[in-house]
């Protein structure tokens, strides 16, 4: 059963737009009640402008980039044609900052062609309201705290909220927030906006000018889901139940998508289809799912909150595909109505063994109220409860809330999870909800967390209120093999009563630290201390990378314990190093030819393999792909000799695009200054390609301090290469003074990577380094490390770097007409952006064709500018944006090329108080 908690309006007028979409492929539709219009000028006219009633939907995801839905596509087509329900998607960026396979498209234009591929892509499940918010794909980082700031993040989150207010969706959908290793930091973005809109979106004191001003009402999504989950699980249909999870007090349901849609394809082949129309992305290639559904698995979405009730873990309803939707807009056989809610809470997260806290639970009625209901409370076996469930007749609407103490079992284990559960009785049906806590030691001793875990453990208590989040990363610090260096244990008294003792690390062979055991104290009653130690890497021969690591650590792991003594107790936490290379780089005798021939003598000391796997497929030899390095300096210049071994070289581009390095053979290297760098923008990354279809080589900086062509942003950097059968020398020279920083001579940070495609089609296959892990190309702490014998940077040389120049251009979606024609349909505004009022609205009123030009007549109620773009059924055939002044004006806008059937005139309109309106007439 499919319903809501308000009426799908419109039905009629969605299907009669549904029949009506345009030759760009937008479906339109109605929605929910409006924001008033204010007075002043003629009202815009619903049928043609972005003026009406917003569409009504029943799910929403929120991503970064375009594709960043295409994983679970399969799950959202079943939910459209099994229950109905309408998803619509939110993309950040259009995801300029990305590749292109398929062309010399970049920036706005690239843009452009990504929105194409994502409306066409979702468009096969059914998906047909994507929107964009026109933020800035700036470049590949693993850094949240770079992402909020160059996204402007309270600016992001008010448009997310807007839409949230605007569209009413159920259901919200998002990406993982944590800093798992090599998790893009705007995707991690895109999950913290998700998640803080839940709760933003329903409070009247969070932009409270889009009530004020822009007429617009509080809303309240029922759940709250994050893609995937860190399960194990088996393929077809027990995969829905089968799986397990690493955390079982996690909410995860499964959606099999060996499932067949109407047409007989298995919902996994459609999502593939999908998939494949991301063509810039290099996944027009993608190869066939399995034919034998048994063999597919599930899409996967954990639940991070919920205000209604959901099915029970291991019920019958939590195997099935609406799981993740019941109490929303589905309703399990059995349970209460639709529209009521539930919800459990706790006054704290982490809860002491033995030592009682309070959890409450609070339900409200749906339209018909609930009769002779009950809550019973459940705990784990050991644990105790105390409180009365009982609720008697609850009357329609009104909210009750249930107090309950909860007290662990007195040996209950440090560390662990634990659900605290309520199941709702009533004679209309049953619900359930639960909470998790974790059981905390009364002194937690901790190793100190990278400054991204530490920036995401504080959000997810103090902003996001979902503190079940924390302890996603594994606590892991980086250290040069056969170098020292300071490991901070932080330690929280989480007892009634101050607490002094001693800690001490359990260190795997290889390892030592000094102190042995240090001592502490006293630390306060819900106080926090710290101790420091010198750790020591005395094994050289351990691997590095992730080649190295202890036996049933995640590769290049090295595990230890921290032991943590108090009167309370003993307590012990996980923790590990990874080991990164380190190499000496030392002074030529004089300056390096830049030649891309290793000539002897040039180069003092041995060279260094770079041959690790860091991501893709492996090669299938040293001949397929392998390499080595060597590196001097000399005159305060870098220079470094990459040999790599290589079979078949991938796709010679054009110098013009020597850009996005990994779409074909390259070399990278990547040079931290100081060693200290949280993220790349503090770095200097340069690419080179050792030919082009010119013939010679090229070079560009990616993703660091300064990106663009080389010879713009690294003057006086050489680059010279040697082709030859079976692979290829790069070589080059890089003045220090180019380096965001001086060199710190004892810890310089560095990597070396090399792309190895083995393709004629603008994707590579395989990458390989020095200090390797996935993701590692934007993990300055686990590059290697490099000390620089005998050298001083110039005196008065800064030690930190400038702010970075970061490619700031992105398509306005004012200038895209398939923005401007979902606008229309769904009377949506612009990117998350206020609707002008109706004294400010300005729009097309009617069009002509003259010749090679449109006349295109605008009507303003006030002074503002007109975006036009005129379009017939294969595309633009010409744009023009003019200033316009109050009342009717028209424009001429000169054709690029014949029109091909009906034609069509788009304009977005921004009023000076920057609100938009998006407008259509038909030319005749």
């Amino acid at each position: 059963m499919i319903a809501g908690t308000r009426p799908r309006a419109r039905a009629a007028a969605c299907a009669a737009a549904l029949a009506t979409a345009t030759a760009l492929g937008l479906a339109a539709a109605g929605g929910a009640a409006a924001a008033p219009q204010d007075r002043g000028g003629p009202k815009p006219p619903d049928r043609t402008t972005s003026a009406g009633t917003p569409v009504d939907l029943g799910a929403l995801f929120i991503g970064a980039h375009p594709d960043d839905e295409a994983g679970q596509l399969s799950a959202y087509g079943e939910w459209r044609e099994k229950y109905g329900l309408r998803t619509g998607v939110i993309t950040v960026t259009r995801g300029e900052g990305g590749g292109n396979a398929v062309g010399p498209e970049e920036g706005p234009a690239l843009g452009l062609l990504r929105e194409k591929e994502e409306r066409a892509a979702v468009g096969k499940a059914g998906i047909t309201d994507v929107f964009n918010l026109d933020k800035v794909d700036f470049y590949y980082t693993v850094s949240n705290p770079l992402t909020q700031q160059i996204w402007d993040h309270e600016d992001t989150l008010g448009k997310v909220v807007r839409i949230i207010r605007q569209t009413r969706p159920e259901i919200l959908s998002t990406m993982n927030p944590a800093p798992s290793p090599g998790n893009h930091g705007n995707h991690q973005e895109a999950g913290r906006l998700a998640i803080e809109a839940f709760t933003a979106a329903a409070d009247p004191t969070r932009f409270p000018e889009q009530l004020s001003k822009e007429g617009l009402k509080t809303w309240a999504p029922l759940r709250l889901l994050v893609r995937g989950s860190a399960a194990t699980s088996p393929t077809g249909a027990a995969c829905a139940t089968g799986f397990t999870l690493k955390d079982t007090t996690q909410n995860v349901y499964g959606v099999w998508s060996g499932e067949r849609a109407k047409s007989g394809r298995t919902w996994a082949a459609i999502e593939r289809d999908a998939q494949r129309v991301y063509a810039s992305q290099g996944w027009a290639t993608f190869p066939d799912v399995p034919s034998d559904p048994s063999a597919l698995g599930c899409d996967y979405f954990q639940q991070v909150d919920s205000r209604v009730p959901f099915p029970a873990p291991g019920s019958a309803a939590a195997g099935k595909p609406s799981a993740a939707l019941d109490g929303a807009v589905t309703r399990a056989a059995g349970t209460v109505p639709l529209g009521t809610r539930m919800r459990v809470a706790t006054t704290k997260f982490g809860v002491l063994a033995g030592q009682p806290f309070t959890a409450t639970v609070e339900v409200t009625a749906p339209a018909k109220g609930l009769h002779r209901a009950s809550l019973k409370p459940s705990v784990p076996s050991g644990w105790t409860v105390v409180g009365n469930g009982d609720l008697g007749t609850v009357k329609a609407g009104r909210t009750v809330t249930k107090t309950f103490t909860v007290t662990p079992a007195a040996g209950a284990t440090v560390g662990e999870r634990a659900r605290v559960a309520a199941t709702l009785r009533t004679d209309e049906g049953n619900g359930y909800s639960d909470r998790p806590v974790q059981v905390v030691a009364p002194v937690a001793g901790s190793q100190q967390l990278l400054p991204q875990v530490a920036d995401f453990e504080k959000w997810t208590g103090a902003t996001a209120g979902q503190p079940q989040l924390s302890g996603t990363v594994s606590p892991v610090l980086s250290l040069a093999s056969g170098a020292s260096r300071q490991v901070r244990v932080d330690l929280r008294n989480n007892s009634a009563a101050p607490q002094s003792g001693t800690v001490a690390l359990d260190l795997p062979a290889g390892f030592t630290a000094q102190p042995g055991t240090a001592a502490y104290g006293p630390v306060a009653a819900g106080g926090t201390g710290a101790v420091t130690f010198t750790v020591t890497n005395t094994d050289t021969t351990l691997k590095t990378s992730n080649q190295g690591g202890t036996l049933g650590a995640p590769a290049g792991d090295y595990a230890y314990t921290i032991t943590t003594t108090s009167a309370a107790g003993t307590s012990k936490a996980a923790a590990a190093l990874e080991l990164v290379p380190r190499t000496t780089i030392g002074q030529a005798a004089a300056a390096p030819e830049v030649d891309g021939v290793d000539t002897a003598g040039e180069y003092p000391g041995e060279a260094i393999d770079i041959s690790r796997l860091w991501e893709g497929t492996a090669c299938t030899s040293a001949a397929d792909c392998s390499a080595t390095a060597k590196l001097a300096w000399r005159d305060d210049t870098l220079f470094v000799l990459v040999d790599v071994t290589d079979d078949t070289l991938g796709t010679k581009l054009d110098a013009a695009d020597c850009k996005r390095h990994w779409r074909t053979d390259s070399v990278e290297l990547a040079i931290d200054p100081r060693g200290t760098s949280e993220n790349t923008s503090t770095t200097f990354k340069a690419a080179i390609l050792p030919v082009t279809a010119e013939g010679g080589p090229c070079y560009e900086r990616d993703a660091d301090n300064h990106q663009g062509p080389g010879a713009e942003t690294a003057p006086g950097m050489k680059v010279a290469s040697k082709v030859r059968s079976g692979g290829y020398t790069v070589e080059t020279s890089i003045p220090m003074s180019l380096l965001p920083g001086a060199v710190d001579p004892q810890r310089m940070g560095l990597n070396l990577f090399v792309y190895d495609s083995d393709t004629q089609d603008k994707t590579g296959q395989t990458r390989i380094g020095w200090s390797t892990w996935g993701g590692v190309q934007g993990d300055p702490y686990r590059w290697g490390q490099a000390e620089v014998e005998g050298y001083t940077p110039p005196a008065g040389r800064p030690t930190t770097a400038p702010e970075p120049v970061i490619p700031l251009s992105a398509l306005s979606s004012l200038d895209s007409p398939q923005s401007l024609q979902q606008a229309v349909a769904i009377d949506v505004p612009l990117a998350g952006g206020a609707a002008s009022t109706r004294a400010n609205s300005g729009w097309v009123d009617k069009a002509r064709l003259r010749g090679d030009t449109a006349l295109v007549r605008m009507r303003a109620n006030a002074a503002g500018t007109a975006h036009v773009h005129v379009v017939d059924a294969t595309g633009v055939l010409g744009s023009r944006t003019v200033k316009v002044a109050a009342g009717k004006h028209e424009y001429g806008v000169v054709l690029d090329r014949e029109p091909k059937g009906g034609v069509t005139v788009y304009v977005g309109w921004q009023d000076a108080a920057g609100g938009t309106l998006a407008s259509k007439a038909t030319a005749r």
